[in-house]
């Protein structure tokens, strides 16, 4: 199996903890440990667990909180997972062999991309389009779906974009995954990170091949545990364990606890209401900063996610422009080319205090060196 390069994970990991301003990061501030056991009895009584094994496929309380949040989920449907990357993995390992064809929505994460080409099969691209509001065209997708269609694959709310799929788009995706008898695969990770209007609707429920990923780093803020988890048909959960057995083997012990008591009754709410809060408190800020530069940037207002996805008219290539950030100003991004698509950045906006607008003004300095340089305004 010949390695592709995940460039964008490479990029973030090498230098996120090394930078004074890492605007790269797609979830808000991570809850300290404390806020989530919240008193002196909580914290006591963890410190009490012991460093154990936990169960391989997640304890059956955690399964339980998990498949609550999935119409009709029983504990037997969910596997608990490092994180929502080895659930992406482990599906994908699962699924795809060589000469299968992958109907993968672009722009996105990117580890899909990577991980079905590892795997042999071929990514047919479905691209989100900016004249579109950030969907596909469903005439596009038609095309693409056919009898050598081993998945689709569709991440919703998007990253980087921070769109949240239309009614009538996800209908298409629905009757697209009947027709071809594939899987439909849904990253669900930035769900219940929405700045305004409801709670994005699963894709789980409506389709018997269905597997929904998702996980604590992003809705819920909680990166650290490494808690993520794939919900599906109980015989291919059965398998997807049987290949969690050569990856992680179990989820942390600890991390298992904490996760029972994010998704814990009341405690799960209160987690997405802080996210809500710092998404809307933060994104009037980013609005008003991106106004203030004219026609320089352009971008739809995101949905969901710690993210905007901004399209920028100058003249620099995206990865040089964050490569000058990252060197000269400590700041880092992620540059549009990681996604397939020069000309743009993501920046990410879940800071809280005055991090977001110190950051930015580390960007305004390198758009004021770079208006020098080119002689522009």
């Amino acid at each position: 199996m010949k390695l592709v390069p995940f460039e964008m994970e490479r990029w973030q990991s090498t230098w996120e903890h090394s930078v004074e301003f890492n605007l790269s990061e797609s979830g808000v501030e991570p809850l300290p440990l404390r806020e989530l056991l919240r008193d002196d009895a909580s914290v006591e009584h963890f410190l009490n667990h012991p460093l154990a094994y936990s169960q391989g496929n997640g304890t059956p309380e955690l399964r339980s909180s998990i498949a609550g949040m999935y119409r009709g989920a029983t504990p037997e449907q969910v596997l608990v997972t490092n994180g929502s990357s080895e659930a992406c993995l482990l599906a994908l390992w699962h699924l795809v062999e060589p000469g299968d064809e992958v109907v993968l929505m672009l722009p996105n994460y990117m580890e899909s991309w990577g991980l079905v080409q590892m795997f042999g099969g071929k990514v047919r691209p479905l691209w989100l389009r900016e004249d579109l509001g950030w969907q596909f065209d469903p005439d596009e997708l038609a095309t693409l779906v056919g009898r050598r269609t081993k998945a689709l694959a569709v991440c919703n709310p998007n990253n980087p974009t921070g769109a949240v799929m239309g009614e009538d788009r996800r209908r298409a995706v629905l009757d697209a995954a009947r027709d071809s008898k594939a899987w439909l695969l849904a990253d669900e990770v930035y769900a219940g990170a929405e700045r305004e209007g409801a709670r994005t609707e699963s894709l789980w429920g409506d389709y018997e091949r269905t597997l929904i990923l998702n996980g604590l780093s992003k809705a819920y803020a909680l990166p650290g545990l490494r808690i993520g988890w794939v919900v599906g048909p109980p015989d291919t959960i059965e398998t997807l364990w049987a290949y969690h057995d050569y990856t992680s083997l179990t989820p942390t012990y600890l991390s298992d606890r904490l996760a029972q008591i994010a998704l814990s009754a009341g405690r799960r709410e209160e987690i997405l209401a802080r996210t809500r809060s710092i998404l809307q408190r933060n994104y009037g800020m980013l609005r008003e900063w991106i106004g203030g530069h004219g026609s320089m940037f352009t971008h739809i207002p995101p949905i969901a996610g710690a993210i905007c996805f901004l399209r920028y008219s100058l003249r620099i290539n995206s990865s040089d422009l964050a490569w000058r950030l990252l060197k000269e100003k400590s700041t880092l991004i992620v540059p549009g080319d990681q996604f397939g698509m020069d000309g743009y950045i993501r920046i990410g906006m879940g800071h809280a205090g005055t991090y977001l607008s110190e950051a930015l003004g580390r960007v305004d300095e390198t758009l004021r060196e770079l208006a020098a340089e080119k002689g522009a305004p």
